[in-house]
């Protein structure tokens, strides 16, 4: 029985949302094992903050400058990757955000940025690495889902939409590239303690209702992630496509 490595040296990739959060914990995970990272955002002063962190702990780390919502910017930005690096072969398709609001007060413009940024930007993004996989014969897709992709809780109209809408592209795009050795999955986390998160989780109420729903009865952390990503990203899961692994501690079981 051959034994395949989550060694990911030689490797390149590309992480979108990768300046801060759980884009940023993701991208150390993966220059941990090896890969060489590239980190897109839209804000030029924390990619260089988020750069000057990878590079400290020996990481080999560029920052990418683009709006995953803009085909062009999307376009230019992957191109300048393969330039730089010459291939992309591990994808985190992280950027998102949320605006957490009930139904009725729901803004139009809530709707239009939040399934802007998490679907259409997974959907360009993922339109232009793919071109470039499929060149290469190979390739890791990772998208970034959500607990609430599967599960319905208040407040989470345009959020849910949204990363319901990636689970299903996942299982069309795992269809549709296998031919060309690409692998497509998403990672579902729920709650991650992140500073993104921290005025969120500071609510007793709204944590301890987070940790009752759980099986572990706590909230996740970076290292959560650590190893599911390292995982979809290496060589050990080429026989696993079109999936969505839930780092949720036990939340969609219970």
């Amino acid at each position: 029985m051959s034994i395949p490595s989550f060694d990911l040296s030689n490797k390149v990739a590309l992480v979108t949302g990768g300046s801060k959060g759980i884009g940023l914990g993701m991208a150390e995970a993966l220059g941990q094992y090896g890969a060489t990272v590239a980190i897109n955002g839209r804000n030029p002063k924390d990619g260089e903050e988020a750069i000057k962190s990878l590079q400290e702990q020996g990481i080999e780390a560029r920052f990418f400058q683009a709006d995953v919502t803009s085909e062009s910017e999307v376009t230019n930005m992957v191109e300048q990757v393969v330039e730089a690096f010459g291939r992309i072969d591990v994808l985190v398709n992280n950027a998102g955000m949320n605006i957490r609001k009930p139904l009725i007060e729901t803004e139009e413009d809530d709707w239009d940025r939040v399934v802007g940024t998490n679907l259409k930007g997974v959907f360009l993004i993922g339109k232009a690495v793919a071109k470039q996989m499929v060149k290469q014969k190979s390739g890791k897709m990772i998208n970034i889902s959500s607990i609430l992709g599967t599960i319905g809780r208040p407040n989470q109209t345009s959020y849910a939409a949204s990363k319901g809408g990636i689970n299903q592209l996942t299982k069309v795009w795992a269809s549709e590239l296998a031919p060309h050795g690409i692998n497509v999955n998403a990672l579902g986390p729920a709650y991650i303690k992140t500073p993104m998160t921290e005025d969120y989780l500071s609510d007793p109420e709204v944590l301890k209702g987070i940790t009752d729903s759980t099986l572990v009865g706590r909230v996740g952390t970076l290292d959560d992630l650590v190893g599911p990503v390292v995982f979809l990203a290496s060589d050990t899961c080429s026989y696993i496509t079109g999936q969505t692994i839930y780092v949720d501690g036990g939340w969609t079981a219970k």
